[in-house]
């Protein structure tokens, strides 16, 4: 047996507490380097590694949401990231997934918006006008493109005959949007999101964000009551002089059912302990409050540890 394969072990079993315990080696699945999860999960893991016994913490860049539950389902991570539409599938064995991944939920994060961006001069004003157009609806095994084309579909765009669809990363999207190599794409993040942020501000360019909350009662009647309105505020990025009407849904970290309740206690206790530092390194992680956590939507059953220790700080979870 090698020693990760042991770790896991004794984390399934509770035995890794103690002054002798071995070291406990966590993985935190994160998202894309340009995107919010991958510095939220980094700073998570530095701050776990710092503070929780014994353990010592990464976070690894993905493909986003879906890689992340494969990852989990296959135990080749300990914590994901996901939005809750993708943990949904997860956890029945829907849409992307082909079995049911034995998970619960450790914590509500925070509301990811769907960022629909395009810049000045594509001829774009609208959802319907990315027929014929070059859009990136996000990378490979991402939550954002399971949504995008949930949104798209809302809207009459087929994404396979409508548009001439590329697989971006959103740090490789906000390049080639810059370079006129694509018209427009779509990515599922907190705000600011980094390369939202990086178009915005780069010269010669003014961004436009597109209104797509038209869609949203068609999502809700297809999907369930998974899919919020909400806004990215005027000025969250250089340029932006208007609210952007947006449909978000939320954010959350995920573990499989096995791992054991205390070390699940002790990871939340940590984090919410220490929850300024995580939010020092992206302001999204304000929104990781214990309010949110009984009313933040989660598809996906809850921990016993976590359910403890909301219980423990006053917060009844279900």
């Amino acid at each position: 047996m090698n020693n990760r394969i042991l770790v896991i072990a004794l984390v399934a079993f509770g035995l890794a507490s103690g002054a002798h315990a071995q070291q406990v080696r966590l993985s935190i699945s994160t998202g894309g380097t340009g995107g919010v999860w991958y510095p939220m999960g980094g700073a998570m893991a530095n701050v776990l590694s710092r503070h929780l016994p014994n353990a010592a913490v990464t976070a690894e860049v993905t493909g986003g949401s879906v890689d992340n539950v494969k990852l989990l389902a296959t135990r080749k991570t300990e914590l994901a990231f996901s939005m809750v539409d993708t943990a949904w599938e997860g956890m029945n064995g829907t849409g992307k997934f082909k079995e049911k991944v034995p998970m619960r939920t450790l914590a509500v994060v925070h509301p990811l918006v769907m960022h629909v961006v395009t810049i000045e001069g594509r001829g774009i004003e609208k959802i319907s006008d990315f027929k014929g157009k070059r859009v990136s609806t996000g990378s490979p095994g991402s939550g954002t493109e399971a949504m995008a084309f949930r949104i798209l579909e809302a809207h009459g765009v087929n994404p396979d005959k409508d548009i001439i669809r590329e697989r971006l990363s959103v740090a490789e999207a906000a390049n080639a949007i810059k370079d006129r190599k694509i018209d427009a794409f779509m990515h599922a993040a907190g705000v600011p999101l980094p390369s939202v942020t990086d178009v915005a501000a780069a010269p010669g360019i003014k961004i436009k964000l597109i209104d797509h909350t038209g869609g949203l009662e068609a999502m809700r009647t297809k999907y369930g009551p998974i899919y919020a309105a909400g806004k990215i505020p005027a000025r969250s990025y250089p340029g932006q002089d208007r609210d952007n009407l947006t449909v978000n849904v939320w954010g959350v970290l995920l573990v499989h059912e096995t791992m054991n309740e205390k070390l699940v206690y002790d990871i939340l206790k940590t984090l919410f302990e220490r929850h300024q530092d995580i939010v020092n390194t992206h302001r999204e992680a304000a929104n990781m409050t214990l309010e949110n956590q009984a009313i933040g939507a989660t598809a996906v059953p809850w921990h016993s540890g976590a359910v403890k220790y909301f219980a423990d700080r006053g917060v009844t979870v279900k």
